[in-house]
């Protein structure tokens, strides 16, 4: 394919910053339980700079400009998603439904209140591309004691990335580069990978580049697959895409809820 085809990440992630943060405010559509990652209390928020064909999220990604979506100040966010996790037990708490990482100013006062608080483990769930574009996030978040970042990479290599994100391939080497920036600050965190659509050959090959980045990164490999909601079984077909792998939203498999 042409190099730079597609979408910089950056870009669209600057317009969409100011259409889903306001100062320190955010927008966010729901707030929940939920069984992942063993029990975890979840603030789900408008906007992404990605646009995955494999994307459960939907008009909060695709139209984060409606006035339906409400702000809310990092105390507000914090203090539901931690009323949630007292009433059902839960020790870990997150944002997610789109990035996080596109209103930092927001993210990292959520991470002072959880910080103050002591109770709870905050998964930053981000595909990375803000942290890799700039290593001064990953220092930020250092400072921090209970958080853990999970990097979500779209597939195992350039041309994956592409067809799965419809940005320009070189942003997928941005993914790799948040791996290494929280490695270099010492930020607690692993990679998960989108293998629906990845060789054999693809998937080694990343490993041996994880592997190089840090071998924590190997062991703690974390595998994704496509859950075939009816809008993304529409948007794979659209794309022209067929997973080797993937599961029906009412057969998810126990060790991944």
């Amino acid at each position: 394919m042409p190099a730079g085809t597609g979408y910089n990440p950056l870009l669209l992630g600057e317009a969409v910053r100011r259409m889903v943060s306001r100062g320190v405010e955010r927008k966010y559509y729901r707030f929940r339980g939920g069984r992942w990652y063993g029990g975890i209390s979840t603030a789900d928020c408008v906007g992404c700079n990605l646009r995955c064909v494999f994307c459960w999220s939907r008009e909060p990604r695709e139209k984060p400009w409606l006035g339906k979506w409400r702000f809310y100040a990092p105390e507000e966010v914090y203090g539901r998603i931690r009323v949630i996790a007292l009433k059902k037990g839960y020790t870990q708490l997150r944002i997610s439904g789109n990035e996080p990482t596109l209103a930092w100013e927001h993210l990292l006062r959520v991470l002072e209140l959880v910080e103050e608080d002591g109770l709870f483990t905050f998964i930053l769930e981000t595909n990375g591309i803000e942290i890799g574009a700039d290593k001064s996030k990953a220092r930020d978040l250092s400072k921090f004691t209970h958080v853990h970042v999970r990097v979500s990479l779209k597939g195992t290599s350039h041309e994956e990335f592409h067809k799965l994100t419809g940005a320009r391939e070189e942003f997928y080497e941005y993914q790799l580069s948040a791996l290494k920036n929280l490695a270099d600050y010492g930020v607690p965190a692993h990679p998960a990978v989108m293998l629906s659509f990845s060789s054999e050959a693809s998937y080694r090959s990343l490993l041996e580049r994880l592997g190089e980045i840090d071998p924590r990164y190997v062991k703690d490999f974390e595998e994704e697959y496509v859950f075939l909601y009816p809008h993304v079984v529409e948007n794979l077909r659209k794309a022209g895409l067929s997973p080797r792998v993937a599961y029906s939203p009412d057969e998810i498999p126990d060790e991944l809820v």
